[in-house]
């Protein structure tokens, strides 16, 4: 048989399924679980635990505790607090961490638990195991991470841009989930509905417009800026990595967590745990991403719980997109690159060296009324992933640059960096900086992006440098990738002052989301002279 949406051939293993099993919380809320366990399974077993709020019927356990029940695993999946029968309000990630310490402890104590436990799950079920994870005494057995990182809410605020459409979009399906006949995410009019309003606004209270319910997570979104102390507190990232057990990693080139996930995997790496990951052309959402998690929790935790063989891989799979290729690296970013610095340059074009003294600036206007519109992306929700942007690219508020075609195939494996020197007419501004492989038939599809937020604050917080005369170097992070750049195509550059409506678009004021106001356009000059030479940073796999 197949496992429905895994694509992945098994053998059934006969199990049955507990539901509605209460465990009280230190607080005095009770949560729920269900208990699946293999008809084979001799009391104690151990188990893997699954946090999850999402509910407890339906597609979860469908892909997620039934496929491992199947194979012989004890699954434990609890709702979390405040959603489907578990009490109490649900607040996305301020519970997380007591609530599953008090959850372990009692599944520990539980006559059908010998008291190894582990945890798998994707996305906020992530999230959950490194609420745990790093605090659990005694350890974890093992974890499986995928598609999740260990400070999701990095991910809402991307170097002060709030990512308004990721947010909004979770907290449509969250308020309406027990409620909807069709899960947010797929249906059609309600995505344009979302994307309308992270468009346009107004913000607050727009839970409410789309789901007919106050979300607490789009409360915090609005009132709790990026460096709220509020966020620190559900920061894992901050954890002590030693204290972490064995860890997979699953994830894709086009998730919207892939950095986070990449910082955690190098930081526990560099705590000496012997973490894994795979990195695959998913984005947060496919399916391919799922079967792929499933794959690996189940090598994985048969290994940790039940000593089943493991075999040798090294630590970095990942695929090379526009090829077949899967790398199999010691490291990331591997150790086998060289950055290559590309220089911005007067006419649009883009050059190994940069410009002589005398070279003009470059000028756009970015208006809050006209938001500069941006496609494809790691997005939370459809249409994620690759686009072709050459219809933003013809826009007046878009600086596109353009190399020569390449002579050989480039493979672009490792983070990407941007230094930008922009005088920006007004002291609140964004620049969004997106790299394209532009292909033989003239068509511009993105490969990764970044975009930093300025404010009076920037410059004193070390987040752009100021050369001088209104000039600031602005050094915009992009997305990691391993992208190969066929023979023949062409590298690109687009600078804006925005990507809406996955950013909220910035009003020039310094406004709060919360603000109604109209905004004010600006002029944003892009420099690219000797003394100012804005470039992108390609790490390239020799």
């Amino acid at each position: 048989m197949v496992d429905a949406g895994l694509g992945i051939k098994t053998k059934a293993v006969p199990y049955t399924v507990e539901h509605d099993i209460p465990t009280r919380m230190s607080d005095g809320i009770t949560l729920l679980g269900d208990l699946y366990q293999p008809v084979s399974t001799k009391d104690p077993a151990p188990v893997v635990l699954m946090r999850c709020p999402y509910g407890r019927r339906g597609a979860i356990p469908l892909t997620a505790a039934i496929p491992l029940a199947r194979r012989g695993f004890q699954v434990f999946l609890q709702s979390t607090r405040g959603t489907f029968g578990s009490e109490g309000t649900f607040r996305p990630f301020f519970s997380e961490k007591d609530d599953g310490i008090t959850t372990l402890a009692w599944l520990r104590s539980q006559p059908w638990c010998d008291g190894q436990v582990a945890m798998a799950g994707s996305s906020y079920l992530g999230h959950t195991q490194w609420a745990v994870a790093p605090y659990a005494d005694p350890p974890l057995a093992a974890v499986s991470l995928s598609i999740t990182s260990a400070d999701l809410t990095k991910a809402f605020f991307t170097n002060g841009a709030p990512g308004v459409l990721n947010a909004l979009s979770w907290a449509a399906l969250l308020g309406t989930q027990e409620s909807a006949k069709m899960p947010a995410a797929l249906n059609p009019r309600f995505r344009k509905r979302t994307e309308r309003i992270a468009s346009t606004g107004p913000f607050l209270g727009a839970d409410v417009a789309l789901s007919k319910n106050t979300v607490p997570f789009w409360q915090d979104f609005l009132d709790l800026p990026a460096t709220d102390p509020a966020w620190s507190e559900v920061d894992h990232s901050r954890a002590d990595m030693t204290a972490m057990p064995p860890v997979t990693m699953v994830t894709g080139w086009w998730d919207l967590f892939l950095a986070g996930q990449l910082a955690d995997f190098m930081a526990l790496r560099a705590a000496g745990n012997d973490a894994r990951i795979t990195i695959g052309p998913w984005s947060h959402s496919t399916v391919g991403a799922g079967a792929a998690a499933m794959r690996d929790s189940i090598a994985w935790l048969g290994h940790h719980l039940n000593g089943a063989p493991m075999p040798q891989r090294t630590p970095v799979r990942a695929l090379l997109q526009n090829t077949d290729i899967w790398l199999d690296l010691e490291q990331w970013p591997p150790s086998n690159r060289v950055d290559h610095d590309r220089y911005l340059l007067t006419g649009g074009r883009i050059e190994s060296t940069p410009s002589d003294s005398g070279a003009l600036p470059s000028t756009f206007v970015y208006d809050p009324a006209d938001p500069t519109p941006t496609v494809g992306g790691p997005m939370l929700s459809p249409p994620a992933g690759q686009a072709d942007n050459t219809a933003v690219e013809r826009r007046t508020d878009v600086l596109v640059f353009t190399a020569d075609p390449e002579p050989v195939d480039l493979d672009i494996v490792g983070p990407v960096t941007a230094t930008i020197y922009v005088r920006p007419q007004l002291a609140h501004a964004d620049i969004f900086v997106r790299l394209c492989d532009v292909d033989t038939k003239n068509r511009s599809f993105n490969i990764v992006d970044g975009i930093k937020r300025l404010n009076p604050q920037s410059v004193p917080a070390c987040d752009a440098r100021d050369v001088g005369d209104g000039v600031l170097a602005v050094d915009v992070e992009l997305f990691p990738t391993a992208y190969r750049v066929e023979a023949g195509h062409r590298l690109r550059v687009q600078i804006a002052g925005g990507a809406s409506p996955r950013y909220a678009s910035n009003t020039g004021t310094g406004e709060a989301l919360t603000s109604t106001a109209a905004g004010v356009a600006g002029t944003v000059e892009i420099f690219h002279d000797s003394d100012h030479p804005s470039h992108i940073t390609l790490p390239v796999l020799t």
